[in-house]
């Protein structure tokens, strides 16, 4: 059977992938990757459909070791990823052999980092989704996050897109201070001029308590006219929400389906790929866009694939052999490894 085994599990290492879509009138979240970005590119450079299932690894990674041949990727955040014990590249494809093993450690810059398989995890959809839902002890492995010494089953299909690459200048770079744009409403009329002002032109701060559900803020308060509170409605990924507190929480892919709070505003879809690489301590200010301008940069967004999987496709190369060099530099001894390709 081909399979990998998770030796250590990492702080919080879970199976996502687009997510659970369709269900959410009954009160069942969508869950998936928080990174769509690192998703797709992760899963477009070793042959996957873009929204195939991976691991996402947050802060921490994981080790897991192989029990079969097999093309990987890495993307997201670094967290300076070694193949038994000699570092790995990452976003690019990469090929393991049964017995080896893949570590990670902490996290140099972003948040979550992905690890994509190119037999595909197997594991049973829950309403079309292998996405783990940990709240709702749902899809994934077992429904929760993963633990150690878990199995993976993989499937059965062949190697093949060995030698892809992204492009440098395709590489997203995670920065401590981002700007995050957004559309107002659907509530911002129960705000004062004031509020807004200050939620538009203030730093706000990433809190300990930021997680998969939410990102709790801290920064000026935002005060409404009358109460924080409305009749029940739907929250989407991106919700600004701000209760009674005055502080924002942006909602995330484990979001709660309805709530009660007043929604200031909602962060635009390309830029939730930036709340998800941003750790707490990390700072942000939001910016205001039209709905016109929200669309226009989304398709951006969207095209961006397509020219990068067309770059991929243009560009994937065959190794031939692999040489092991001692270079002298400087009275200092570098071993490199050299991958002759063709």
């Amino acid at each position: 059977m081909n399979k990998i085994i998770i030796k250590k599990p990492g702080l919080f290492t879970t199976i996502q992938d687009q997510g659970r879509w369709g269900f959410q009138q009954f009160g069942i979240t969508t869950a998936g990757a928080m990174d769509n970005f690192s998703m797709r590119i992760a899963n477009m450079l070793i042959g996957n459909k873009e929204n195939e299932a991976l691991l996402e690894c947050t802060f921490l990674g994981p080790e897991v070791e192989f029990g079969c041949d097999e093309i990987i990727s890495i993307t997201g955040a670094n967290m300076s990823p070694k193949i038994n014990g000699e570092p790995a590249l990452m976003w690019t494809s990469i090929r393991v052999n049964a017995g080896d093993k893949l570590t990670f450690s902490g996290v140099l810059n972003g948040l979550r980092t992905y690890i994509a398989f190119s037999k595909g995890i197997d594991v049973p959809k829950v309403m079309g989704s292998k996405s783990t839902y940990v709240r709702g002890n749902l899809g994934g492995l077992n429904g929760g996050k993963l633990s150690e010494n878990d199995e993976i089953k993989l499937g059965e299909k062949s190697l093949s897109n060995e030698g892809s690459y992204l492009l440098k200048g395709f590489m997203p770079i995670y920065k401590k201070e981002n700007v995050v744009r957004v559309v107002m409403g659907p509530q911002d009329d129960y705000f004062t001029d004031e509020a807004i002002q200050a939620f538009l032109n203030s730093i706000y701060k990433v809190t300990a308590e930021s997680d998969r559900m939410g990102y709790r803020l801290d920064g000026p308060k935002i005060e409404h006219k009358l109460g924080a509170d409305i009749i029940s409605d739907g929250i989407v990924s991106g919700s600004v929400q701000v209760p009674g507190h005055g502080s924002p929480i942006i909602m995330m892919n484990d979001k709660q389906t309805t709530g009660g709070y007043t929604k200031i505003a909602t962060v635009i879809t390309p830029d939730l790929n930036l709340l998800a690489q941003m750790s707490p301590g990390c700072e942000l200010r939001f910016e205001k866009v039209t709905v016109e301008k929200s669309h226009e940069l989304y398709i951006e967004y969207e095209n961006q694939f397509k020219e990068i999987r067309e770059f991929i496709d243009k560009n994937r190369f065959q190794f031939h052999k692999t040489k092991n060099l001692n270079l002298n530099i400087s009275e200092r001894i570098f071993n490199v490894k050299v991958n002759e390709i063709e």
